[in-house]
């Protein structure tokens, strides 16, 4: 698998160029207008260069990813697309709109396959706006198995606690463990591992940004179980994944907000190995392994749980005492 962790390292690091440019550009006023078309042109353009790398790596591998270029299409919608061309030529001088379009559509794969790469363009997309954490996060699986993961981090730092340049990229083989790459090609890549903490009152704890997106009242029960004391630190996107790999974090609970949600493979396959790899353990909120042979969707799962392994067995109990179901 070292082609294919080569490649997914250098199309994660170019599509985290281009997300660079367009954030350094964000402005207060797109804020105060809530204006979305920054992240919209970051998606597709993030999309449309990993699409084009793994085409001319894997010509027959499929993608699932989580953009298609139907509404770029459309006619009301070409200074959209014009911006969003703009953004990959700088990267890519012969794109064109067609081509642009047709990379974003290699990502259109909706049911399973024996092999096949799932792709986050831009995950945490508040983030991004925020100008904080967000990823992009790649994975490919065979037979229903991540086998490799790249995780690029660009607000990240190198190294965790330190003033060390901000740009890290995670990559990890199933059975060669996890590793932390500069997001800038120059640098030699450093091992991470989880942390060793086995108490749980000393653990501390990552959880979603946004509410909307994991119950952070759920959450807070869980953790007086624990005896957990540290509040908990909140961020965007797969950054919380590497945040648990990397011993940062201790754990990382995404509590189901609704009776019915279901999470999207692309939003948790790269984490889930790079965490594994590290020495932790993921699972759902039942202590069942994440299920990527579902189509797009973890419809075999509730919840997610990461952590450092040494704390898992405690936090599936404290859920179950809080009746999560």
């Amino acid at each position: 698998m070292s082609r294919e962790r080569d490649v997914a390292l250098a199309a994660v690091r170019e599509a985290a160029a281009l997300c660079q440019n367009i954030q350094a550009a964000i402005g207060p006023d797109v804020l105060e207008k809530r204006d979305r078309s920054p992240v919209t042109v970051a998606d597709f353009g993030s999309q449309a260069l990993i699409c084009r790398r793994l085409a001319a790596a894997f010509p027959d591998d499929p993608i699932m990813a989580e953009e298609d270029s139907t509404a770029l299409r459309e006619p009301a919608q070409a200074p959209l697309l014009e911006r969003v061309v703009a953004e990959v030529q700088r990267l890519a001088p012969e794109a064109t709109a067609e081509t642009v379009c047709a990379w974003i559509d290699r990502g259109n794969l909706a049911t399973y396959r024996p092999r096949f790469w799932t792709l986050d363009p831009i995950d945490g997309t508040k983030g991004f706006l925020r100008g904080d954490q967000y990823a992009i996060a790649l994975a490919l699986l065979v037979e229903g198995r991540v086998r490799v993961a790249a995780l690029a981090c660009p607000n990240l730092p190198l190294t965790p606690a330190t003033e060390s340049p901000r740009g890290v990229v995670f990559v990890a083989v199933q059975g060669e463990g996890a590793w932390a790459y500069p997001l800038e090609e120059a640098g030699t890549p450093l091992r991470i591992q989880v942390s060793a903490t086995s108490d749980p009152a000393q653990a501390q704890f990552c959880e979603s940004f946004e509410s909307a997106h994991s119950a952070h009242d759920v959450a807070a029960e869980v953790a007086q179980r624990l005896g957990i004391t540290k509040p908990p630190r909140r961020l965007d996107s797969q950054a919380k994944y590497a945040l648990v790999a990397r011993g940062e974090a201790d754990l990382y609970l995404r509590m189901p907000t609704r009776p019915g949600y279901v999470e999207k493979v692309w939003d948790h396959a790269a984490g889930a190995l790079i965490v594994a790899e590290a020495g932790g353990r993921v699972t759902d909120i039942h202590g069942r392994p994440l299920r990527f042979d579902q189509g797009t969707a973890l419809a075999e799962n509730r919840g997610v749980v990461v952590s450092n392994g040494l704390l898992h067995a405690a936090v599936l109990e404290a859920i179950a005492g809080v009746g999560v179901t």
